[in-house]
């Protein structure tokens, strides 16, 4: 049994959400149902291997919209309000490891996690360490090479 979880998420990323489940419902299941037909048109479907990934296929397309059914069902929307005195959810915060140049993220739900392009999950390492903390202030957090620490320099 599938336990309801709350999906955090900004508006943006709310929408791609929205227009994924559409594009899965509208586009994906016709073209999936298409190709079972073509295989059963095949022949003998017990040894037919077009329908045998074609009824994969199916199998992976319906758990992602019941996934994405889920997701939307429980979002709880991020409001980006612009600078705050601590680190929140849809915060922008540009932080800095001694040595290294800074560097900025935004904080989102895991849904949105995209780390190449500078949103970081409030579940990360990182993202758990920043949250709650102020300018000035440094974090410290357990990275895949060893600890880490990073000082706050802004806050958006």
């Amino acid at each position: 049994m599938m336990i309801d979880q709350e999906t955090f998420l900004t508006p943006e990323g709310y929408q791609k959400l929205k227009e994924e489940l559409h594009h899965l419902t509208t586009v994906r299941r016709p073209e999936v149902a298409a190709a079972i037909h073509e295989a059963k048109m095949d022949g003998d479907v017990s040894e037919n291997a077009g329908y045998e990934e074609a009824k994969r296929q199916q199998g992976f397309l319906e758990g992602r919209i019941m996934t994405v059914e889920a997701m939307l069902k429980n979002v709880v929307l991020i409001e980006m309000n612009g600078p705050s005195e601590t680190v929140v959810l849809g915060s922008t915060v540009t932080v800095e490891e001694e040595g290294w140049d800074p560097e900025t993220y935004i904080i989102v739900g895991s849904v949105e996690a995209d780390p190449g392009s500078g949103r970081i999950s409030n579940k990360s390492p990182l993202g758990k360490a920043l949250m709650g903390h102020r300018i000035g202030e440094t974090v410290a957090f357990e990275a895949p090479g060893g600890p880490i620490e990073m000082k706050i320099l802004r806050i958006e």
